[in-house]
């Protein structure tokens, strides 16, 4: 595998190695000990999710505060995601910035978002099936998030309005000013 740095610390871009032939492919999607190894992090994965969408789904932007902070491991197995990761640090050189980058079952990414960002993602795929690894259990209520279109952030989810199926709760998110 291999790892890139993103301009926001500690949130990672993954490669794994993928052996591909005739029959398909093969690759190893986590390894803790490879994983510290590379990234120098060491983090214990607790809780996998998934969740299966259908085009113009867009969820988040997400987060757990205080002790139940989360670090995430995100993929796509099936389909084509764009992810978003919104640092929300206090006191972080980016806090407030942004990076978007398009995951997909064609290109295997992962990315790594670290603890005290915001998380999100839309549907860019007819349908996609999106799996993530955390370092915390979820907590209800440690639970924050912002407005999924708040200007300030100026996120192109690559959706067009019409098309976008957001959760009633998402539509009620405050915007990142009151973070």
């Amino acid at each position: 595998m291999t790892v890139e740095k993103t301009f926001i610390n500690d949130c990672l871009i993954i490669k794994p190695t993928v052996f591909e032939d005739a029959r398909g492919f093969f690759m190893e999607s986590f390894n803790s000990l490879t994983f510290q190894q590379k990234t120098e992090i060491e983090t214990t994965f607790v809780q996998d999710n998934q969740s299966y969408s259908s085009y113009g789904v867009i969820r988040g932007l997400h987060a757990q505060c205080g002790d139940h902070a989360q670090a995430k491991l995100v993929s796509v197995l099936e389909g084509k995601v764009l992810d978003v990761v919104v640092d929300a640090r206090k006191g972080s050189a980016t806090y407030g910035q942004k990076l978007e980058i398009v995951l997909s079952s064609e290109n295997k990414l992962q990315l790594f978002v670290p603890k005290g960002c915001l998380h999100g993602f839309a549907v860019l795929s007819e349908k996609a099936k999106f799996f993530y690894k955390c370092d915390q259990y979820y907590n209800k209520a440690s639970e924050v998030g912002v407005k999924y279109d708040d200007a300030a952030l100026n996120i192109d989810w690559q959706i067009p309005e019409e098309k976008r199926i957001i959760s009633a709760k998402d539509m009620e998110l405050p915007l990142f000013s009151s973070l």
